[in-house]
């Protein structure tokens, strides 16, 4: 294939990048999830399982973002209100309670590694989601019933000081039920998105129809789970998630499904092995002397293969061509010879790793917030008539409520002014909508810690310090601030981080770049359980901040911990932001001219900078 090969510098404004947006490979915006049967066989995207009936229809389009509402809503509503369930209902100390939930959460999120290595290597993204579908709603069946039969809970406590604990084989039940949904969330969480992407242009419609879906849990839900039973506020989620399951499964034959490219741990590990291997060998000062071999990676880059970059040079050698690195036939030893498309595969991810890791103190930071918060709820005055107040959980409607309106306000409004003035089809970079959302998520605590320091003031006037369970005169709305600005970070960071993951990520590991979010939440869920663990054991002896009694407690220093935490987290970002570069792609920019009619039919290849600056 002969043509030109030129570099797009983004910086120079030659050509806007396609930031925090995604196009067919060569340019070209995808619109609706359609795609042209003729079109691919032109691009030889081979990769592409496409049903007989040549073209996705509207319904495959509309029904991957129903179904994940409808998945969205079932967990949202199993999980909002369990910090109540297990305090209220199975007697667990605030602490274990607490932890118990971000120990799940961490679990959840740290399933999805291996369910996206076994999705991008053999199994494929909807079978992946099937099998995590059904294990998920085999967890969820399970607590549904512990919830409906009494033998599965302690009974009612006699007194304020007569509550009798769980037993062992009651906290059982309870542990494989939450196994089996984070088992479950492995198959889902890390296709979901790569999947929806494949259909169409995916992610802030999928935040958005998620959030509705979120909305709709923690109202109606909630509202159940407090005022008639948890057997049926159980039971409902259940319902939906076996409705979400049974629907995507019926999609089957209208979703376009990427083949497998192999694992691509596999892959990885085999540069790693060849580069070991030529530690000694001595780089060629032409990079254009490395192997390439376009038709071994065909089916790992479908949308343009990675060309070489200088940094980390050390894994160039894996590369460098030396005697018995081929077989007879021509093929390479794989594991002593890579392609430089495979080499920069494993450069993009050790490139995204420092951003990434920001997630994960951001997570610690506010792993516990939402079960505290609800637990500051429970204490305050939740009555909007006389004879009806709002569920503690049902608070968190108003970040989700806020996280929808920003992502309208974002897609709407913002873009398009700032698209003016940076000339980007997505108005600013992942990594600035990035900065923004952390910068804006320090208020939230800020928020908490001088709400909570305001609430046990109150407490203390009404002498209501060592009442735990009375309710301190005080309306729960003045929580609505920090619940608000979570949301609206929540719109910047999340979002920013998963269009970050998608895009830099090599085309062949997408559902592993999304496990990748989800990896961050687990490590930390898991730093936040030690961080809680470690202020707990620290002030046990110093005025407890974290005990049951939050009136006597110090939460308002815990958050104020955290925010510290935030800061360091902001600082350590912008220094990784500002050095990061984002992957050069190269792709075939002369087939649309020739359909056209335009040029003379020969093929360009273009380098674009594919992401951030």
């Amino acid at each position: 294939m002969r043509g030109s090969t030129h570099m797009t510098d983004d910086s120079r404004g030659d050509r806007p990048p396609p930031v925090c947006s995604w196009s067919d490979g060569n340019g070209r915006e995808r619109e609706g999830g359609r795609r042209d049967e003729e079109e691919e066989k032109a691009r030889g995207a081979q990769d592409h399982a496409i049903h007989p009936s040549l073209v996705l229809t509207d319904h495959s389009a509309c029904s991957s973002p129903a179904n994940e509402a409808c998945d969205r809503f079932a967990t949202t509503g199993f999980n909002a209100n369990m910090i109540t369930y297990l305090t209220q209902q199975l007697h667990m100390p605030l602490v274990q309670a607490s932890n118990t939930l971000t120990n799940f959460s961490g679990t959840s999120s740290l399933t999805p590694l291996v369910g996206a290595l076994i999705a991008d290597s053999f199994a494929g993204r909807f079978w992946t989601i099937t099998l995590g579908s059904v294990v998920y709603q085999l967890g969820m069946i399970s607590l549904t019933v512990s919830a409906i039969l009494p033998a599965f809970r302690p009974p009612p406590c006699a007194g304020p000081a007569a509550c009798a604990r769980a037993s062992a084989w009651q906290l059982m039940v309870l542990y494989v039920s939450l196994l089996f949904t984070s088992i479950g969330s492995g198959g889902i969480r890390p296709c979901v998105v790569a999947f929806g992407a494949d259909q169409w242009n995916f992610f802030n419609l999928y935040f958005f129809s998620m959030g509705v879906a979120v909305l709709t849990a923690l109202t109606a839900v909630v509202y159940v789970q407090d005022n008639v039973g948890w057997g049926w506020g159980l039971g409902i989620p259940t319902m939906a998630m076996c409705i979400s399951v049974v629907a995507f499964v019926m999609g089957y034959p209208l979703y376009i499904k990427m083949k497998p490219g192999g694992s691509p741990l596999t892959r990885l590990t085999q540069v790693v092995v060849a580069a070991f291997r030529k530690r000694n060998a001595v780089k060629p000062a032409d990079p254009r002397l490395l192997y390439d071999d376009k038709e071994l990676d065909a089916a790992i880059s479908t949308n343009g293969r990675l060309l070489h970059t200088h940094q980390l040079g050390f894994l160039d050698r894996a590369a460098i061509v030396t005697q018995g690195d081929m077989v007879d036939s021509g093929r390479p030893r794989l594991w002593r010879l890579s392609t430089v498309h495979r080499v920069e595969e494993l450069k993009s991810i050790i490139r995204m790793i420092p951003i990434w890791a920001v997630g994960i103190l951001a997570i610690t930071a506010s792993s516990h917030n939402h079960s505290f918060a609800i637990q500051q709820a429970r204490t305050m005055d939740r009555h909007l008539a006389p004879r009806f107040q709002i569920p503690a959980a049902t608070l968190s409607i108003f970040s989700t409520l806020t996280m929808l309106l920003t992502l309208a306000f974002y897609d709407r409004v913002f873009v398009p002014v700032a698209r003016r003035f940076t000339r980007r089809p997505s108005g600013i970079t992942c990594l600035q909508r990035i900065g923004i959302g952390l910068a804006v998520g320090l208020s939230a605590n800020v928020a908490a810690a001088l709400v909570e320091a305001k609430r046990k003031g109150v407490a203390a006037d009404h002498g209501l310090v060592d009442q735990p369970k009375a309710v301190v005169p005080m309306s729960v709305f003045w929580l609505v601030p920090q619940y608000a600005i979570h949301g609206l970070a929540e719109a910047f960071t999340s979002v920013g981080q998963m269009e970050f993951l998608y895009d830099q990520a090599p085309e062949s590991m997408r559902s592993t770049a999304a496990a990748l979010f989800w990896l961050a939440m687990s490590i930390g869920n898991y730093m936040g359980t030690f961080l809680v663990a470690v202020v707990h054991r620290c002030t046990s002896n110093r005025g407890d901040w974290l005990q049951d009694n939050i009136n006597r407690g110090k939460l308002d220093d815990y958050y104020w911990l955290v925010t510290g935490l935030q800061v360091l987290n902001l600082g350590y970002y912008i220094t990784c932001a500002m050095l990061y570069t984002d992957k050069p792609l190269e792709t075939v920019a002369g087939a649309k001219d020739e359909e056209s009619g335009g040029g003379d039919g020969a093929e360009e290849l273009t380098v674009v900078k594919h992401g951030e600056d």
